[in-house]
């Protein structure tokens, strides 16, 4: 019997995937990844590295991905809340430079996988958060690359942010509704918007 459910979403290359959770009063167990259930749902790909972080709240990071070497990531949130987005950058693609957004928590154990292709990013909303992801594709030193967050031609709809875009991916004028004041790197403030990342007029 799986224990795994693959969901598509709008745009093709991203999948929701919510695993059985098995609940008592002593707490729960869950498989978070099977190889064959994900097969049976036509994802067969191969992950090579783990990785984990922990951010306070308001953080926001990305939106990254790998020039030459791409990376397809199976992510989730083991503690706190957080708001993940996908940009798909897809060369040919029908929905090039269009996003999609879920949010992923300790209480709903939703997972999102993210094919090779996409920029990535995350906004948190707990006062902290763990995140987890499966990658295929190794971590290459100045492979990295990145666009706006707040990009206005992608349009991503941040939830519980307010602020006004300023022309760039500054993150000073922006905050959370709560008043918690957004918090980027200073490399992702850096980002340029699409339309200047890949050359377009």
């Amino acid at each position: 019997m799986g224990q795994i459910t693959v969901n598509k979403t709008p745009i093709d290359g991203l999948y929701t995937i919510l695993p059985t959770v098995h609940g008592d009063k002593r707490g729960y167990f869950t498989e978070t990844y099977n190889e064959r259930d994900m097969k049976e749902a036509g994802l067969d790909m191969v992950f090579v590295q783990d990785n984990q972080s922990s951010s306070t709240k308001g953080v926001l990071r990305g939106l990254h991905f790998q020039k030459k070497h791409p990376q397809g990531k199976l992510v989730r949130c083991i503690r706190g809340t957080v708001f993940d987005v996908a940009v798909d950058l897809r060369e040919g693609s029908k929905t090039f430079g269009q996003w999609y957004g879920v949010e992923l928590s300790e209480d709903n154990h939703l997972q999102f996988y993210i094919s090779p292709g996409f920029a990535h990013g995350f906004l948190v909303l707990s006062d902290i958060a763990e995140f987890c992801y499966k990658v295929t594709d190794f971590y290459t030193p100045g492979d990295e690359g990145g666009i706006a967050w707040n990009d206005p031609s992608v349009g991503i709809k941040w939830p519980h942010v307010v602020g006004s875009y300023p022309g760039s991916g500054d993150a000073s004028g922006y905050r959370l509704d709560d008043g918690t004041t957004l918090n980027l790197a200073q490399r992702d403030m850096d980002f340029d918007v699409l339309a200047k990342t890949f050359h377009f007029t």
